[in-house]
């Protein structure tokens, strides 16, 4: 058994939607963002074994400064707006191996 991990990098969405009305990243375009970040790590042929793995998660414990994501194994948190702060991400941090600051909590 190899000691290599299955995926270089996760990067998980947090989904949770609170009943109480308290902020939650799923009221925020947390799903919407998760599938435009998985759609293009797959068209950027970066998905799969050995790549990236794009996940949706419950509760990430940070929903107070959400929408958040969260990239393993650098433990790089994130809050976006919309597309294009995902797509910074994806291309300075995942493609380029740099910290996007800006949206980094």
């Amino acid at each position: 058994m190899s000691d290599a991990p299955y995926f270089e990098r996760h990067v998980f969405f947090c989904m949770n939607k609170r009943e109480d009305g308290r902020n939650s990243c799923g009221d925020h375009g947390a799903e919407k963002a998760q599938k435009h970040c998985k759609r293009r790590i797959k068209d950027l042929n970066m998905s799969g074994a050995g790549n990236i793995r794009i996940n949706q998660a419950g509760c990430l414990d940070r929903c107070e400064e959400g929408p958040v994501l969260v990239i393993y194994p650098e433990g790089t948190w994130y809050t976006y707006v919309d597309n294009s702060d995902i797509d910074d991400i994806i291309d300075s941090h995942l493609v380029g191996g740099k910290v996007v600051d800006r949206l980094k909590i």
